[in-house]
């Protein structure tokens, strides 16, 4: 990790200074751990590259850490499809319920209108049964209908379901493991939207055409190809992290029958990357606590690298560690900061935010049952720095090996290409976003590379697709 002093000795310090820049100095081989240089980082291009292959190939797929699934998601909206669409938004401990409301406008030709609703999944909901899980998704549908005013319309329906999933087609997909701390029983292994047509049926209030099933993804690629055509990548940087982007066909070996021409989509589930050890020399004891402390052991390691779920225990972890060095707190620590989970990652983002008079950063740690010193605030926000500046280039690298992939296998010199992201490490933190964004054109020269922040992405791509599929299969 570069030094904060790069150009000065000991010697050149005013008096009284000596033992701050020591303390500074001993923080900082501490945290230089967390720097990856060009080649680590180029090295993790090439192992990504390697598994995303192992992936798309039926011979080597099934032991390949990185899945590339087929999404079965072929065509784009061209701006015919016209109507009302309902869309369901399921990928963490909220569940959103949106209208879409799609219709010709005499200036752009296309307009889009959104109205939606976000509503809390208890835990029992979440770590229960399937049945409980759905069927409480199903309550919030038939509210929001209510609101909507909408109960006596069958809408088309598209469902953003944002855990690895098999297709087999694009409205049918078999759950593989949940992620993000859910672990209802009796879904993995089933169809999703088979688990949720159930619940509707069973609910009785209403009726639904669930016309399309897609991952987060997918639902922010399309969404943001509604703003600029050459969008063929959707990113997802927030509790978790993945991405996805559109694979030539004749690569795709999972999907029989489909031909050598075209393109489809797939969704890499790459936060899996490492789960079979391709990651081991780069994860660190802080990573190795996060994950034995983890619902899924073992699994998701690149993830839990990168995601706005570990981040701010990562920095926790790290705090513990300076403390008991005695570089930190004057190695005295809270019963808080002891405590798992209390360091929430939104800290890290307001601590590196701080305008510089450490408010913000003095307001966090007495919350936390600590009376920090300047030096202490000034060395935690460089712990949070360390822990943010590794996940946004590991997340940029991997980027990079997707992009350089997909310039590969067209067999182009050059790639000019656009990007969907959402999340909320790349849209709240004050730093990750100029980080990642330098390290994937740092790390993929021959691409020309635009960055577009979705915004309702997961929402109204979803239902983007299902007035896909409506108009295709009409």
């Amino acid at each position: 990790m570069p030094c904060v002093f790069p150009c000065r000795t000991l010697r050149m310090v005013p008096k009284g200074w000596t033992s701050i820049i020591q303390t500074i100095l001993q923080v900082e081989e501490v945290l230089s751990e967390f720097w990856l240089g060009v080649e680590e980082l180029k090295e993790v291009m090439r192992r990504m590259k390697q598994e995303m292959d192992r992936g798309l190939r039926v011979a080597t797929h099934d032991e390949a850490s990185i899945k590339m699934l087929p999404t079965y998601v072929r065509s784009t909206p061209d701006g015919s499809e016209v109507g009302d669409f309902l869309s369901l938004d399921l990928g963490g401990t909220n569940f959103r319920v949106m209208l879409v409301k799609v219709g010709a406008d005499e200036e752009r030709g296309w307009r889009v209108e959104t109205r939606h609703h976000t509503y809390s999944i208890p835990e029992d909901a979440m770590t229960g049964t399937a049945g409980m899980l759905f069927d409480f998704i199903a309550e919030c549908i038939s509210d929001f209908l209510t609101i909507q005013d909408l109960k006596h319309k069958k809408l088309p329906l598209g469902f953003t379901f944002s855990f690895p999933v098999r297709h087999e087609d694009i409205d049918k997909g078999i759950l593989l493991n949940w992620t993000k701390g859910f672990t209802a029983s009796g879904a993995e292994g089933n169809n999703v939207v088979d688990l949720l047509r159930d619940a509707i049926k069973r609910r009785g209030d209403f009726e639904m055409d669930v016309v399309a099933m897609v991952n987060d993804t997918v639902a922010t690629m399309v969404s943001c190809h509604y703003e600029d055509h050459r969008c063929e990548v959707g990113m997802i940087v927030g509790t978790g992290c993945n991405v996805c982007y559109m694979e030539e066909m004749g690569r795709v070996e999972l999907v029989e029958g489909e031909g050598e021409g075209g393109r489809m989509c797939v969704n890499t589930e790459w936060g899996a990357f490492g789960d079979s050890g391709e990651l081991e020399d780069f994860r660190l004891e802080y990573d190795r606590k996060v994950d034995e402390a983890s619902l899924n052991p073992g699994q998701q390691l690149y993830e839990k690298l990168i995601s706005g779920k570990y981040l701010g225990e990562q920095v926790r972890l790290v705090l513990l560690k300076l403390a008991n060095e005695k570089l930190l707190f004057g190695g005295e620590v809270s019963e808080q900061l002891q405590t798992r989970g209390s360091f929430d990652t939104c800290f890290v983002s307001q601590i590196e935010g701080d305008s510089g008079d450490r408010k913000q950063i003095y307001s966090i740690l007495w919350k936390l049952g600590l009376r920090p010193s300047a030096l202490d605030c000034d060395i935690v926000r460089l712990a949070c720095e360390g822990v943010s500046t590794r996940a946004a280039r590991l997340c940029g690298a991997g980027l990079a090996a997707i992009i350089d992939c997909m310039r590969e296998h067209r067999g182009q010199g050059e790639l000019e290409i656009s990007v969907g992201v959402d999340g909320s490490v790349y849209k709240l933190h004050p730093c990750f976003k100029d980080k990642f964004h330098k390290t994937v054109r740092d790390l993929a020269p021959r691409c020309d590379i635009t960055f577009i922040q979705s915004e309702e992405g997961s929402g109204r791509g979803a239902a983007l697709i299902s007035a896909v599929a409506s108009k295709m299969a009409s």
